[in-house]
């Protein structure tokens, strides 16, 4: 095979996927890594697209503007699931194949989940800091067990979660478009519309794609929607949310609170005023950011682009209808 240059925008990859990193180089690969530890932006990938054959893919935005610059580009392998910051239409009118790795951060994912939740109700952040300050503050919080969790979007890490959450002793209730009708049966969730997962769940937890019909799903009348004691959770996509409705609803209290580990625009910046909100916790995107889950999704990556370069189908392949 001749020499591939490969971009890799996903982060510490020499550091977290090295053994990936020599497969390709075993295939005479050239790695051009991303030392910024964020998404590259246009000006930065307009540097050095134009001489790459493929990339494995971070949440750099991927559309026609940068692909009109990258005449070689062959394949992008999203490093993850989610793959709304590539053009698909696009893609497949340069005669780019795009793959992604549907179930590689599933479980990483579904455990933060559930970590937030338990952060959230029993006030973990709030506890630690007040301690480490020199406080002995014992708040009161709130259990699982008992609880009705409301799972928006029934996809592989929702099913997790809803496999995880059984041995909590909770009721588990969900909506989504196209419901996996035996898997809600195995893990005892029933099925349900959108506004009753709204009204009747202590805890919501966000799975939905970022489509253009899940846009600011979550808005002031969803939240509104909510039970005031209730809890909402986002580990999906940051732009099914309308932050300044998420605000108002944590500021003015029509929700107890609210743990989100994505926003509609990454990096976040450190004024944004969600991030002045006591009943929030947050994290930097980071519910796939485990050794797992990078061992697991970057040797796939790698084999897709390998199997792109040498004429192979590739696993995974995705079309501009998905």
């Amino acid at each position: 095979m001749k020499a591939k240059k490969v971009l890799v925008t996903a982060t510490n990859y020499s550091k977290l996927c090295a053994d990936a990193k020599r497969l390709l180089e075993s295939h005479g690969c050239e790695i051009i890594e991303n030392h910024f530890g964020r998404p590259l932006t246009f000006e930065e990938l307009k540097e050095v697209v134009g001489s790459v054959d493929g990339v494995i893919a971070g949440v750099d935005t991927w559309n026609e503007a940068v692909f009109k610059l990258a005449p070689q580009l062959q394949g992008i392998a999203r490093f993850g699931v989610g793959v709304d910051n590539i053009d698909l239409e696009a893609a497949r009118k340069y005669g780019i194949q795009v793959t992604n790795v549907p179930r590689g951060n599933a479980n990483a994912v579904a455990e933060l989940t559930i970590g937030l939740m338990i952060s959230v109700r029993r006030h973990i952040p709030a506890l630690d800091r007040s301690t480490k300050n020199g406080g002995w503050e014992r708040f009161v919080g709130s259990e699982l067990a008992g609880g009705t969790i409301g799972l928006l979007g029934f996809g592989n890490i929702a099913q997790l979660t809803a496999k995880k959450l059984k041995g909590f002793d909770v009721e588990i209730i969900a909506y989504d478009k196209y419901p996996d009708k035996a898997k809600a049966s195995e893990y005892g969730v029933t099925l349900t519309t959108f506004e009753h997962v709204l009204a009747h769940s202590d805890i919501v937890s966000m799975h939905l794609p970022s489509l253009l019909e899940t846009h600011h799903i979550m808005n002031d009348k969803a939240f509104e929607r909510m039970k005031s004691s209730a809890i909402f959770i986002n580990t999906a996509r940051g732009a099914v949310v309308d932050e300044q409705a998420l605000s108002r609803a944590l500021s003015s209290g029509v929700i107890a609170g609210a743990a989100i580990d994505v926003y509609e625009f990454e990096p976040v910046s450190a004024d944004h005023p969600i991030l002045q909100i006591g009943n929030l916790i947050t994290t930097p995107h980071t519910a796939a950011e485990t050794f797992e889950t990078y061992t697991r999704v970057s040797m796939i990556t790698a084999q897709a682009l390998l199997d792109i370069f040498e004429g192979r189908e590739p696993q995974n392949i995705l079309t501009a209808k998905e």
